[in-house]
């Protein structure tokens, strides 16, 4: 559609950088010279939808044959706050590229598929090396969320055996308390991110050493999380961003990140029943499969003990178990509050008997 109408068209950014990878590509996003409203006006010509999600930023979401394309007009930043950037409409794909925030991510591919790399980020990315643009502190200064983007594509994609870029940690040093200036819900999408990666910990360790992972999330500390990433590895879970929030704990995270109501609730409890040492079925029973073993993994790291022998079988057999007594079978004798403390003492002899007890043996 541009290429026909004799304007540029490139990928760029996240699609480039996995595809080199050989990892899946979740976006697709494309650059181009043509301003947007010749985006708008080329993609409904070409019988597309064209949304103006960020026409500010000279952004146009064009959906076709099912899937969205966000595509950008090439463009400059001309003032800057360190949460919000005034742009204008650049001329050259190397100005474009400039205003980016790491070298791998101001990659480029044309829809022939050759790769153009402006500022020779394709090295960094083979050496799997998170590098800033030209002065890490001026890109820094554009948008203190850089400081906490560092880490996750690090951990994402860094090569955690080679560090992280010297240059980088001093300037995300100087500038961290540039995070209390962000919006909560900036801060707490982009950590949930950093801690849905594969092994997060040690990203998040030197967070913690640069003094950023405190003004991401006051009181969080990062010692338990590595723990907690090799339990996950030993009961087969994947990695789950909520269950690494409460392993960093902090202070109220559910609300000085701004959580989603889903998320909140998780969080509430994995909280609530961390350190508890209820048997792997009692806890199967009482939060079903996924939360109790999350719970196990989180409460076997905090305290630094043993995940309990066969901790899976035992959830999932708990998970099944239904109590065989109702709250009909005790009345008319029993109502109100005693109906319910009745029935509670029945569940906990029931439980304690691994479940075998039968309907007859508990109403004798």
């Amino acid at each position: 559609m541009l290429i026909r109408a004799g304007y540029q068209a490139h990928f760029v950014g996240g699609c480039v950088r996995n595809a080199l990878l050989g990892v899946p590509v979740a976006d697709v996003d494309i650059a181009t010279d043509a301003r947007p409203e010749v985006v708008s006006n080329l993609a409904e010509r070409a019988g597309f939808h064209a949304v103006p999600t960020g026409i500010e930023h000279g952004t146009v979401t064009v959906a076709a044959k099912g899937s969205a394309f966000e595509i950008t007009t090439w463009r400059r930043d001309i003032e800057t706050d360190g949460r919000r950037a005034v742009v204008a409409f650049a001329d050259r794909l190397e100005e474009d590229a400039r205003r980016r925030d790491f070298t791998m991510n101001a990659l480029y591919a044309t829809p022939e598929g050759d790769l153009v790399d402006p500022l020779g980020g394709l090295a960094d990315l083979r050496a799997r090396h998170v590098r800033f643009i030209d002065d890490a502190e001026a890109r820094i200064r554009e948008d203190y969320l850089r400081i906490l983007r560092f880490f996750r594509f690090h951990a994402w994609y860094g090569d955690p055996e080679a560090g992280m870029d010297p240059e980088a940690l001093a300037a995300i040093a100087t500038l961290a308390e540039g995070i209390a200036g962000l919006s909560r819900e900036r801060v707490g999408a982009e950590l949930l991110k950093l801690l849905a990666a594969p092994d997060p910990a040690p990203s998040v360790a030197v967070m913690e050493r640069c003094g950023v992972l405190a003004h991401a999330l006051s009181g969080a500390v990062a010692h338990v999380l590595p723990i907690l990433v090799h339990f996950e590895a030993q009961l087969g879970l994947a990695p789950d961003p909520v269950r690494r929030l409460a392993a960093l704990r902090g202070d109220a995270p559910e609300t000085a990140l701004r959580l989603s109501r889903a998320e909140a609730r998780k969080l509430a409890v994995l909280k609530q029943w961390s350190g508890t040492m209820d048997r792997p079925e009692t806890l199967g029973y009482r939060l079903g499969v996924e939360d109790a073993l999350d719970v196990i993994a989180l409460t076997s790291a905090s305290l630094g003990s043993d995940i309990p022998p066969n901790a899976a079988t035992g959830v999932a057999h708990g998970a099944h178990q239904e109590l065989p007594v109702k709250a009909k079978d005790l009345m008319p004798g029993l109502e109100g509050p005693a109906l319910g403390a009745a029935l509670r003492e029945l569940e906990q002899r029931w439980i304690a008997s691994g479940f075998t007890l039968t309907r007859e043996e508990l109403l004798k």
